[in-house]
């Protein structure tokens, strides 16, 4: 699976992301205690952290390990999230961020709408599934609006370090064909 390096929505661009968006992705959420609650990472201490980040994030779209599309409004020429997916043979994860002042906006739903309706249209896609901490309605709330099922619950699933530093509960959410 290679996917473009662009996909266009009715408000956004979703496009591979390049070391010039670290300094928008460092401002925008990666330091923001909030946005970063219920993610796996904790927040970045400097923008050092945040190209680094970005140079993982380029060798692997190379090595085709995960690809992470920058969240781009068309009205906005900056990046205010990320949104990824990470194929493994016949599946595919998908997960997002965004900056706070962009929530309760649909954007996110957007991007993981365009991003699982190209994925359902490859031959070998069968399956597209993401997580979610259980305090985390809001993106549980995505997955819903995207199509997918809560398929159950992954008891002791994830690593939170910024709520606590032993395994919490998820839920689990996939669309198939």
């Amino acid at each position: 699976m290679k996917p473009p390096e662009k996909f266009e929505t009715e408000r956004l661009i979703l496009r591979k992301p390049c070391m010039e968006d670290a300094p928008a992705i460092f401002t925008s959420y990666a330091q923001d205690l909030e946005v970063t609650r219920y993610m796996t990472w904790t927040p970045h201490k400097n923008i050092e952290e945040t190209y680094g980040i970005m140079q993982i994030m380029l060798k692997s779209w190379e090595e085709g390990s995960a690809y992470s599309f920058a969240i781009v409004p068309k009205d906005f020429n900056s990046v205010i999230g990320m949104i990824a997916m990470h194929p493994d043979g016949f599946k595919v994860e998908i997960g997002y961020v965004l900056a706070r002042p962009y929530w309760g906006k649909g954007l996110v739903t957007e991007a993981a709408r365009a991003l699982t309706n190209w994925l359902l249209q490859q031959p070998d896609i069968y399956r597209v599934f993401a997580t979610c901490d259980v305090e985390n309605p809001a993106s549980a709330r995505v997955m819903e609006k995207v199509g997918m099922v809560r398929e159950g619950l992954l008891r002791r699933n994830a690593i939170r370090r910024n709520i606590c530093n032993e395994p919490r509960d998820s839920y689990i959410y996939a669309i198939v064909k």
